[in-house]
């Protein structure tokens, strides 16, 4: 069994991959929603399958882990503690974006950032260029699950994840009438 059909199993096993009609943090709507706090929330599994995002983030040249607050959290604190490197968090600012409030970040440093789902890559671009900011490098970046069918952006580092999906979005005045019948909700943090 390949490592994306593992992993997508464990999403189905755990009740993690929704269906229904969901507002995505993007501001899309989509009929498939991952719910990784649902995986994560075993700690065996957010180990086995953190650990396979770190066998792949590994091979890049890092001293730190950082991640997007809320949903990346566990996902870096795991592949940091795979990796045996330090992990730190960039947090919500109260108005829609991220910031940097508790930890210091060198000039030069060395990055891994880790997600754990991405649709158009908003919050991984916006943790690199915090990284960027305060003088650090990123050299890899990467989620449980890429469901951005090949449109992500370029974060001008490699990027890997563990599934790879292209999940139908819409946008919300282009509803197909089956979601459009259906109420919208948003399951994801805030």
């Amino acid at each position: 069994m390949t490592t994306d059909q593992t992993v997508l199993d464990l999403f189905r096993q755990t009740g993690a991959l929704l269906h229904g009609h969901f507002v995505l943090r993007s501001g899309l709507h989509s009929r498939e929603f991952f719910q990784c706090a649902l995986l994560l929330q075993d700690a065996a599994i957010a180990a086995q399958v953190c650990g396979l995002l770190a066998e792949q983030l590994g091979k890049f040249e890092a001293t730190t882990v950082i991640s997007p607050a809320v949903g990346g959290i566990i996902v870096g604190q795991e592949i940091a503690r795979h990796l045996g490197k330090r992990h730190i968090f960039a947090e919500k600012d109260g108005t829609g974006g991220l910031v940097m409030r508790r930890f210091p970040i060198t000039p030069g440093e060395r990055f891994l950032v880790a997600e754990d789902v991405v649709t158009r890559g908003g919050r991984v671009q916006e943790t690199i260029q915090i990284v960027r900011d305060h003088g650090g490098i990123v050299v890899a970046a990467g989620s449980i699950v890429d469901r951005s069918g090949g449109t992500l952006p370029d974060f001008g580092c490699p990027f890997v994840s563990l599934i790879q999906m292209n999940v139908e979005t819409f946008e919300a005045d282009n509803l197909p009438p089956d979601l459009a019948a259906l109420p919208a909700i948003k399951p994801g943090s805030k």
